[in-house]
């Protein structure tokens, strides 16, 4: 039977159709502006998330999904486009796949709706103790809302909570922390957030890419499952890049007052010239927070495992030396 996947040009998207690909599934693609060739033998279909005839179009003969299209940018000249195409998005890809009986949809939200770690890792049963930090994360809590309302009205529906995610792949937005990789290796990455202390759950792109699969295979309909690896702090991160970059680099403190005040200048700048910041109050906030997060979940029902921090890293600075493409680089 074939497998649709929306947001396949994508940084996870990529990396899940290749692994598709390779165990011989029959993959069709829903492709708004069709990027550079993705691996193997795909049916690649030209259409609009948001356009129920093309996302109905993509449905249509499909035994399974995997969702993975969405708005991933720190920020939007206007704030509700983040509502429009990730959770209008969802609902629109959801509706075709109940009404063409699809067997099973695996929707890709991220760890953001989780929340702050509050003390211990993060799982997908700690309660939120604090509001949303950006539009972003509203639209994802929203999406996942209604992801669990189609699971209801007896779509088998599960939801995938990727982390921090980084390794080979597309040089995009979000590819973010491969980005931050690449500008450490070449003397561009210097500030590290506060004193280092605080912590995040970093994923290696195959990793997340195979946790889909695994979560197609044996995820629990109404579900989520955090798709992560290890947790480290900024200081312990930077000291395993530079052992893997063979150099270590300075890097200067930033407090969070001043991060705060640098990205509020930078929001006002956007709105004036209407081009993205490079990162938003909201976001400064969250990544001088709490990230870690508990994945025994996805390991005991899936079977997930993860490729250690240490060697992850020193894969993906092998292949920005020697494995990067130019169109990669430019994307």
């Amino acid at each position: 039977m074939t497998t649709l996947v929306t947001g396949s040009t994508g940084f996870i998207g990529r990396r899940l159709v290749a692994q598709l690909a390779r165990s011989g599934a029959a993959v069709r693609t829903l492709e708004r502006h069709p990027g550079p060739g993705l691996e193997g033998r795909i049916d690649r279909r030209r259409g609009d998330i948001l356009d129920p005839a093309s996302v109905a179009r993509a449905v249509e003969g499909c035994d399974t999904v995997y969702h993975l299209a969405a708005y991933a940018h720190a920020w939007a000249k206007t704030p509700s486009t983040f509502f429009d195409v990730n959770v209008g998005g969802t609902r629109c890809l959801l509706g075709a796949a109940l009404n063409h009986g699809v067997r099973k949809v695996v929707v890709t939200s991220s760890v953001v709706t989780m929340g702050s770690a509050n003390g211990s890792p993060a799982s997908e049963s700690t309660p939120r103790q604090a509001p949303p930090l950006t539009p972003y994360e509203q639209s994802k809590i929203a999406a996942e809302r209604a992801a669990l309302e189609y699971a209801r009205r007896g779509l088998d529906v599960v939801i995938v909570n990727p982390t921090r995610v980084f390794g080979p792949g597309l040089l995009n937005e979000g590819n973010s922390a491969t980005r931050l990789i690449s500008m450490y290796l070449d003397g561009t990455w210097r500030i590290i957030p506060g004193d280092g202390r605080a912590e995040g759950n970093w994923a290696y792109v195959e990793d997340v890419a195979r946790g889909h699969i695994l979560a197609m295979a044996a995820g629990r309909s109404g579900e989520r499952y955090i798709l992560g690896g290890d947790n480290a702090s900024y200081n312990e991160f930077f000291a395993m890049l530079g052992a893997a970059a063979g150099a270590r680099r300075h890097l200067l403190s930033v407090p969070r007052p001043a991060a705060l005040a640098v990205a509020g200048a930078a929001v006002a700048g956007a709105r004036l010239v209407g081009a993205p910041p490079p990162i938003t109050p909201g976001w400064v906030r969250m990544f001088y927070g709490d990230g870690s997060c508990c994945i025994e979940k996805a390991k005991a029902e899936l079977g997930y495992t993860v490729t250690p921090l240490a060697e992850a890293l020193a894969a993906t600075v092998a292949w920005l030396k020697h494995g990067a493409s130019p169109a990669e680089e430019a994307a």
